[in-house]
């Protein structure tokens, strides 16, 4: 079976390639809903370093769909069966150690093909059924089940005093993470601070949203989530290190190119305890999708998303890149090639 598959080649260039996809074992997935991540950007962009772009592309783009199976020799999905897709490819497997983080995984859009493509081959254990999650949310799938894996780590690392949570970063993570957080702890007052005020107007169902100026002299949080990245990373941990209580724990989620300083006296003094959290696994989409059953919630993942119109054509793609620049949040569209 010949399958299309759209690569970028070099910054804003996408070709097709041509290959044979071998189903004999594959669960067969047309993509129907896919969205743009800030990876797949930096790639169309050329904002990697050029040395990993050139070990890189030609690659195509996207982590982040949804689909229709197609085809499934192992009967575990039925055919016309809505799923959300796993871009992880599962490495060394050792008790104890997630499968994102293990030895010898890889990631579809890292390296490897993503889902850029007509059909999509995957072995069932990387398929999740989407239930009954609407397709332009369904697509942010992944995006979510970051959130949920974070969510899931501070669950089982941090101390049980988690009367305040705060979250630097009024991104899209940022938003997503205060969703998990808040059905996960609806007891807990959780805190969102960032320096977007039309973004921070979004939250309106946390408990408190601040400016990074305009914190109070005697704020505090018990534990914290950084979703910030990029240049905002380093303020962001100054600013947690300062205000959170003793043996807090803090989740570092935003990805910076760049070194970071931090300081490492406070965090001693208050003996904090900083995760590294980044990608999912299997149970956590699983979890993500339960999650996005909840009406409620579909509600809320709606607000920060924008879907463009279809894409029927390369020349389509080059306009939901431009779009998604002057997105505040997520950008999601239908793949009709």
């Amino acid at each position: 079976m010949i399958n299309y598959v759209y690569q970028l080649v070099s910054p804003q260039v996408f070709s097709v390639k041509y290959e044979d996809i071998a189903f004999e074992d594959k669960v067969i997935i047309r993509p129907k809903y896919m969205a743009v991540c800030h990876a797949d950007q930096r790639y169309y962009q050329g904002k990697r370093d050029r040395k990993v772009l050139r070990k890189k592309l030609p690659m195509a783009l996207i982590h982040e769909c949804c689909g229709e199976v197609v085809y499934d020799p192992s009967d575990t999905f039925s055919r016309g069966e809505a799923v959300i897709l796993i871009p992880n490819v599962p490495g060394e497997k050792k008790s104890g150690i997630y499968e994102n983080y293990a030895k010898g995984a890889a990631f579809l859009s890292s390296g490897r093909d993503g889902f850029l493509q007509e059909y999509i081959a995957l072995d069932p254990n990387r398929v999740v059924s989407a239930g009954t999650v609407p397709g332009n949310i369904a697509a942010i799938s992944e995006f979510v089940s970051v959130a949920v894996h974070a969510a899931g780590r501070f669950q089982k690392l941090s101390h049980a005093c988690r009367d305040r949570i705060g979250i630097w970063g009024n991104g899209s993570l940022g938003f997503v993470v205060a969703c998990v957080l808040r059905k996960l702890y609806p007891e807990s007052k959780i805190i969102v601070i960032g320096r977007n005020e039309r973004k921070l107007t979004y939250f309106s169902f946390v408990d408190e949203v601040y400016k990074p100026e305009e914190l109070p002299e005697d704020f505090a949080v018990d534990h914290a989530f950084e979703c910030c990245g990029g240049e905002g990373s380093y303020t962001a941990i100054e600013d947690i290190i300062r205000v959170i209580n003793p043996q807090g724990t803090v989740m570092l989620m935003g990805v910076s190119e760049n070194r970071v300083p931090v300081n490492t006296r406070d965090i001693l003094e208050k003996g904090l305890l900083f995760v590294g959290s980044s990608r999912s696994g299997r149970e956590d989409f699983e979890k993500a999708s339960e999650f996005m059953q909840d009406p409620m919630v579909q509600n809320r993942l709606r607000l920060i998303i924008y879907e463009d119109a279809p894409v029927t054509s390369i020349d389509d793609l080059h306009r939901v890149f431009h779009n998604d620049m002057n997105t505040p949040f997520k950008t999601v569209f239908r793949w009709e090639i």
